[in-house]
């Protein structure tokens, strides 16, 4: 099995009556998730994509993906939220944090776009300089201030360097298939587009071109990527909770919250992980924050933060509990020699691997939360490779929509993110807010 859910350091916590209790509970929520009938059901294209996406399309992304590593040393993804933190997550889980200095072919890959520091956007401007290089821009609409503003500085950018004509071969846009500032733009200008699908969510759509293209770029298999998803999706068709380890995992996560664990921290034990870290958290709290509901998403690197969050996690307040990612099967392994001289005393370690250490490290963990009221749900993933990835990434998807029909709430709208966006364009000054600009500045003063 490419992903297993071990209970064992949560059965204290959950018990077979919590599980037996919510099971109808769950049963309804994967049966409006499957019939259309819950509420956002429109947005459930990322439902069966792994078997359904557009093959001509997917040809063109690995095309375009293959002229950008054979034109460009580097690759700048303009984009925020899902629209970014898929790729990056993916890019770091398959090819490391150290990606830049080890891409074996590939561009070096910049993610801009997904905040408004003037600061970070002249570093990566400054990294351009005297180098080739293209663009990924993505954005529904065109209009979101963030990427729209990094896409305005790095396309005067290329078009300096390349001349118009020069930059729209350097330009990939995925937009909306039809309207939009952005497609607008695209056509004028000829640049080559790919779809955002109307009814996949942006957290959702790192298996569309959204994440595919970037994620293709870096040299990594999109095929068995899908191919993974794919096979989860086939798995994950039973709603029974004995059957269904997504559904399980739903519903241990509502007995959870329900018994007052309020914080869900998402923890792995390889560095590799920490961006699937923040992919979880937009994931599950855009989905799930709302109605006065939801858990609150957090995430680790342990053991590296059992050094700085350990001490609350162990003696804390009592309002958390802990989802494990363990791979495993490592990328590389090394093996403890025995020193002669036993200068730091480790020798009762020689002969184990680094990886051995790691599990155990894990074990040795999960028993000391457990004994001090943090309960863990593991789950285990057989390899750190692109079919297990597409695996996990389908059953968080998944489950994250199981979930939230439990919770009682819509997991596919996002209303409370708009307030924001509405505030800073009449701060900025943009035509139509004038009236809701004037209410701001009185607070303001």
């Amino acid at each position: 099995m490419t992903l297993k859910l071990n209970t064992r350091f949560a059965d204290s916590f959950v018990t077979s009556e919590d599980m037996s209790a919510i099971m109808p509970e769950v049963e309804a929520a994967f049966k409006k998730l499957h019939d259309g009938t819950g509420e956002g059901s429109f947005f459930r294209g990322w439902l069966d994509l792994p078997a359904n996406y557009d093959k001509a399309e997917f040809e063109a992304i690995k095309k375009a993906a293959e002229k950008i590593r054979g034109d460009s040393d580097i690759l700048i993804v303009i984009g925020i939220g899902g629209s970014y933190l898929g790729a990056r997550a993916v890019i770091e889980f398959i090819k490391s944090s150290n990606f830049n200095k080890r891409r074996n072919g590939a561009p070096e890959i910049y993610f801009a776009g997904n905040s408004i520091s003037s600061s970070s956007l002249a570093q990566i401007v400054e990294l351009c300089e005297g180098k080739d290089f293209s663009v990924n821009v993505i954005s529904k609409s065109g209009e979101t201030t963030e990427p729209a503003v990094a896409f305005r500085v790095f396309r005067e950018l290329l078009e300096k360097k390349y001349g118009k004509e020069g930059a729209k071969e350097r330009i990939y846009a995925t937009t909306d298939k039809a309207r939009g500032k952005l497609k607008e733009l695209s056509d004028r200008n000829g640049y080559q587009t790919f779809v955002v699908p109307d009814d996949v969510g942006g957290r959702y759509s790192v298996l569309t071109a959204v994440g595919l293209l970037p994620i293709a770029a870096a040299g990594i298999d999109i095929d068995a990527l899908m191919q993974g998803a794919d096979d989860a999706r086939k798995q994950y068709a039973d709603p029974d909770i004995a059957n269904n380890d997504c559904c399980k995992y739903a519903a241990m996560r509502n007995v959870m919250y329900r018994k007052g664990k309020k914080i869900e921290l998402m923890v792995s034990y390889e560095p590799a992980y920490a961006l699937m870290g923040e992919w979880f958290k937009q994931l599950f709290g855009e989905s799930e924050g709302k109605c006065g509901k939801g858990l609150f998403p957090a995430s680790a690197i342990f053991s590296t933060d059992l050094h700085s969050l350990g001490q609350y996690v162990q003696q804390g307040e009592r309002h958390l509990f802990e989802t494990v990612v363990f791979i495993n099967e490592p990328l590389a392994d090394i093996e403890i020699k025995t020193d002669p001289e036993n200068a730091d005393g480790l020798n009762f370690l020689a002969g184990k691997t680094v990886s051995f250490i790691n599990r155990k490290a894990l074990e040795a963990t999960a028993i000391a939360h457990e004994d001090g009221g943090v309960p863990s749900i593991l789950i285990e993933l057989s390899r750190e490779d692109e079919y297990s990835l597409g695996w996990l990434l389908y059953f968080f998807e998944k489950a994250c929509a199981v979930s939230g029909y439990v919770l009682g709430i819509n997991p596919f709208d996002q209303p409370g993110v708009e307030d924001y966006k509405k505030n800073m364009y009449a701060l900025l000054g943009k035509p139509g807010h004038e009236d809701r600009r004037e209410a701001i500045e009185r607070r303001l003063r």
